[in-house]
């Protein structure tokens, strides 16, 4: 497995369950504003993180145009998403997992945080891990 990781971040949540994936699957963690989509070509897993944002949305201005220009050529490629909220249900989440199956991608897993990487739920991000590696 090839896999990278990229990710937005305002205040460093969701960077830190970038750092903490990374580090579980010995691979890259980007910030969105440092990869095109060029750049996933050469992986056949891609690992995607933003936070709610707005009314439980994507951030919209760097990273939402990023993965739109992505998914839309994802085709079968292994996607995983993660991201960190404070309020609402994690309705973004549903939302989006929604979207990347509706555009022929794999989705493989997600998870999410109610803050950064401490609030993860161990038994889910094994799961989350494992699923990503098998």
């Amino acid at each position: 497995m090839k896999a990278l990781i990229v990710y937005w971040s305002a205040t460093g949540n969701t960077e830190s369950i970038a750092t903490k994936i990374a580090s579980d699957l010995n691979c890259d963690a980007k910030s969105v504003s440092d990869v095109s989509v060029s750049d996933l070509d050469d992986f056949d897993t891609v690992i995607l993180g933003c936070p709610a944002m707005g009314a439980e949305e994507l951030e919209d201005a760097e990273f939402k145009p990023f993965y739109d220009e992505f998914i839309a050529n994802a085709n079968n490629k292994r996607i995983a998403l993660f991201g960190s909220y404070g309020w609402g249900d994690g309705e973004w989440m549903r939302n989006w997992e929604e979207d990347v199956s509706n555009n022929g991608a794999n989705l493989v897993s997600s998870i999410i945080a109610c803050g950064d990487a401490s609030a993860l739920d161990e038994e889910e991000y094994k799961e989350f891990i494992n699923k990503i590696k098998s």
